[in-house]
């Protein structure tokens, strides 16, 4: 297996792997925003290439809810009741990579943020930190 092609990422000058192929605006925002502060496993990179994919699929659902509204022609859209779904899916994808909800000290108590409610990132290491 071949290692994946890199990118140079602007915060910390390390490389990052490219997003997926085929990833669209949200997906490429999601890809850079986890993988500019965290190393992931490979086993990891695949929950986030799924997520990636989920997230542009919920950009594009959503572009059609916002077009034709949550109820046409009086019924519920399919592509709303198929939005819900994703975002479930998106929500799992990302509980499942661990990744951090929010800053400490952003409105929480104690100053915690949301990913202590759910657990910590386990063996992760941020970058640029101590290990």
């Amino acid at each position: 297996m071949r290692p994946p092609e890199m990118i140079e990422s602007w915060e910390y000058g390390m490389t990052v792997p490219t997003p997926p192929r085929g990833a669209q605006e949200a997906g490429r925002r999601l890809w850079k925003s986890v993988l500019a502060d965290y190393e992931l496993s490979e086993p990891e990179l695949c929950l986030l290439r799924e997520a990636v994919h989920v997230a542009d699929v919920c950009h594009e659902l959503q572009g059609l809810v916002d077009r034709d509204g949550p109820m046409p022609e009086g019924r519920v859209s399919a592509a709303l009741v198929e939005l819900r779904q994703e975002r479930i899916l998106l929500a799992r994808l990302t509980v499942a990579l661990r990744v951090p909800i929010g800053e400490a000290g952003d409105g929480h108590p104690a100053g915690r943020s949301q990913s202590q409610y759910r657990g910590t990132r386990g063996v992760y290491a941020v970058r640029g930190g101590a290990s």
